[in-house]
């Protein structure tokens, strides 16, 4: 399979349309995909929310096993948690979403200069996959890649404002960090060595993006997705949200949960990777993103992966004649190709995986 070199029809800027209030119908969801009302009443909408978890908490010998076991049954019934106290400064938090804002509400003339292709998918964006006349999702993003350093192009990040650059670096750094510490959190809580996990995806030879997503208001948010259901196909994400504007669900037990995010929290969630790894111990879990008719959201989705050419397969460790390796070897690069030319599609890419039964 070879990558495409360019998108199969003119890219249209969801911020544009947005703009002068335009709804096309290439955006508008089947019946079955689209969005419960955003503003709901129902005590399960007021009450449930994902795990909140205090990392501090893990530097308290009294606290640690209580913890590690939050994290456990999270990673298990959930598939997803936040978690503050984490060793990320607020402040570069806020800067990091405020330089990204900034960028977004730039002239269109500056931003296209960083226009991307179906190729590398690196810079700024409007659809995923490349599917010829398909449903589109109200969104523009950014994407660019930290690791590894062989990929990291300050080139193609943004240069305005004019500290962007050194202020993703410097969030790009710290955020690795936390992936590296809740890495070897998910290896002990598995029963496995801490560093496993991160062996696994290639010791300190691993990847690491970041997308950032923006969602304009919407004329019919009722009709459209933010962001189309599906899991992650990496290792680990490492979200940002909006303070301020709710948008991610989180499916539970079939129903979409709407997350609401603690202050200066980041949500975190499984990929297919550690699914794979894990043998299905840990679950990636279908998520979307609906939009707003009065207000923009902006959030930051740091992806945290495998080195692209290592075969990941189940843990022979989490392999038992009761519950045999659920998936043959496959490397991250045939899993993202896979991917990125189908679209998101719910959890029927890693689904489709499964060996089948002897």
């Amino acid at each position: 399979m070879n990558c495409p070199s360019d998108w199969p029809e003119p890219i249209v800027r969801v911020q544009s349309l947005s703009e002068t209030g335009v709804f096309p119908d290439r955006y508008i969801k089947p019946p079955t995909q689209r969005p419960t009302p955003i503003f709901s009443n129902s005590d399960q909408a007021t009450h449930t929310n994902i795990p909140i978890i205090d990392f501090q908490g893990l530097d308290d010998h009294h606290l640690r096993a209580t913890t590690l076991g939050q994290i456990s049954e999270a990673c298990r019934d959930w598939g997803f948690f936040q978690v503050v106290n984490h060793g990320v400064s607020p402040g570069l938090m806020d800067r990091t979403q405020e330089v990204w804002r900034q960028f977004f509400h730039l002239p269109m003339e500056l931003k296209q200069a960083y226009a991307n292709s179906p190729k590398t998918y690196e810079g700024y964006g409007s659809r995923l996959g490349v599917e010829k006349g398909a449903i589109l999702d109200w969104s523009d993003y950014y994407f660019l890649h930290y690791l590894p350093l062989c990929l990291k192009d300050y080139d193609k990040w943004p240069a305005l404002p004019g500290y962007a650059r050194e202020v993703i670096d410097e969030y790009g750094k710290e955020v690795v960090k936390l992936c590296g510490r809740i890495m070897k959190i998910l290896s002990l809580n598995l029963g496995l060595e801490e560093d496993f996990l991160q062996k696994g995806f290639g010791g300190e030879d691993i990847g690491a993006c970041l997308r950032v997503n923006f969602y304009p208001k919407c004329p019919q948010p009722d009709l459209t997705l933010g962001l189309s259901s599906h899991s992650d196909p990496g290792g680990m994400t490492v979200l940002l949200p909006d303070q301020h504007v709710a948008g991610l669900q989180v499916l539970k037990d079939d129903t979409w949960i709407t997350v609401k995010p603690a202050p200066h929290a980041f949500i975190v969630n499984i990929g297919d990777q550690i699914q794979v790894l894990s043998n299905a111990t840990y679950k990636s879990v279908e998520h979307r993103v609906i939009v707003n008719p009065a207000k923009e959201r902006l959030s930051l989705a740091f992806f945290y992966n495998p080195k692209s050419d290592i075969a990941i397969e189940p843990a022979k460790e989490l392999v038992t004649p009761e519950r045999p390796a659920l998936y043959p070897p496959m490397t991250f690069n045939e899993y993202r190709l896979y991917i990125r030319l189908n679209g998101p599609r719910g959890k029927s890419q890693v689904d489709s995986l499964k060996s089948p039964r002897k």
